[in-house]
């Protein structure tokens, strides 16, 4: 089965730079786009950035251009979020997405992993 185990969260200063990591399996990894979303408590989860599957086109929320980077290595079926700059409205709970499956297509969720910017 799909599953998304995401890693690197953490609390860090205003400023400071965090990369969280999403080790993808049960499907082709290399053959789907990827992103990270977030969500703080009372709102609804946002997304942060997505990275196509072949040519590795990349987007992102207008709050985290210039300062995230997503990337994603298909040999280690693995997708990344540097996260530079951070800012306390950057705090939340990260979570790896995935939209799998042939036609119909299927959201699939990591378990998230909380960053909080702080000093």
């Amino acid at each position: 089965q799909v599953q998304l185990v995401e890693s690197g969260g953490g609390l860090v200063q205003p400023g400071g730079s965090l990369r969280l990591s999403c080790a993808a399996s049960g499907f082709t990894f290399s053959g789907y786009p990827m992103s990270w979303y977030r969500q703080t408590p009372g709102s609804e989860r946002e997304l942060v950035a997505t990275i196509t599957s072949t040519r590795g086109s990349r987007n992102y929320a207008d709050n985290v251009k210039g300062r995230f980077t997503i990337s994603r290595d298909n040999a280690k079926n693995t997708v990344y979020l540097q996260m530079n700059s951070l800012k306390p409205e950057d705090t939340g709970v990260y979570y790896c997405n995935a939209r799998v499956g042939v036609g119909i297509r299927i959201n699939y969720w990591g378990q998230g992993t909380q960053v909080t910017v702080s000093s």
